[in-house]
């Protein structure tokens, strides 16, 4: 673990808390008129996703921890595993579906992520921002269906519903976006 200064402390980086893993999503340099200068920070778990509120002194040391990024292919599910390829040695790696948590509903067989670790451990997944998806059923669309700001439910394939606008049919793909799981355009 590398030790930094709180007044290093940036958006992004990780920070071993506790004996948990904080991602920093945003801080504060706080310097009163009276008295010492600190640092304000919100802090993301990286495993739950809970957030919290921590505020540190500005000469405070804290320990950053290393996280390392892989590209990784989906390749199936295994019971209650999501099993992924690693792009640059090949090698397979396993994750618990609890552990995805929303990322779950966009990863087809094929599809592309990136997996974060630390110490050989998996601790989440990125996505791209958004995805392709084919819709496997909805009501189907109709001449003439072009009332602005109407929607309908939509099953994709993966299972997930989203909302689509009146005009698109089963068995078109459509672009969604992972962050906020809602429909974007068709592909």
């Amino acid at each position: 673990m590398a030790a930094i200064s709180s007044n290093d402390i940036k958006n992004g980086i990780t920070l071993k808390v506790d004996d948990g893993l904080f991602t920093v999503i945003e801080f504060q340099h706080v310097k009163p008129g009276k008295g010492g200068a600190f640092v304000r920070t919100k802090l993301r778990n990286a495993r739950t996703g809970a957030v919290i509120e921590r505020t540190y002194r500005s000469d405070e040391r804290l320990e950053q921890a290393i996280i390392d990024k892989r590209d990784v292919q989906y390749l199936y599910r295994d019971g209650d595993d999501y099993v992924f390829m690693d792009q640059s040695t090949f090698d397979q790696l396993a994750m618990p579906a609890a552990s995805l948590g929303d990322a779950a509903n966009f990863l087809i067989e094929t599809g592309k992520a990136m997996l974060v670790l630390h110490d050989e451990e998996i601790i989440g997944v990125e996505l791209p921002a958004s995805v392709e998806l084919a819709i496997t059923e909805t009501e189907p669309g109709v001449q003439g269906d072009r009332v602005s700001g109407a929607r309908k439910p939509a099953t994709l394939q993966t299972g997930y519903i989203v909302q689509v606008p009146l005009f698109v049919g089963p068995g078109e793909v459509i672009k969604v976006d992972t962050r906020t799981g809602e429909y974007i355009t068709r592909a």
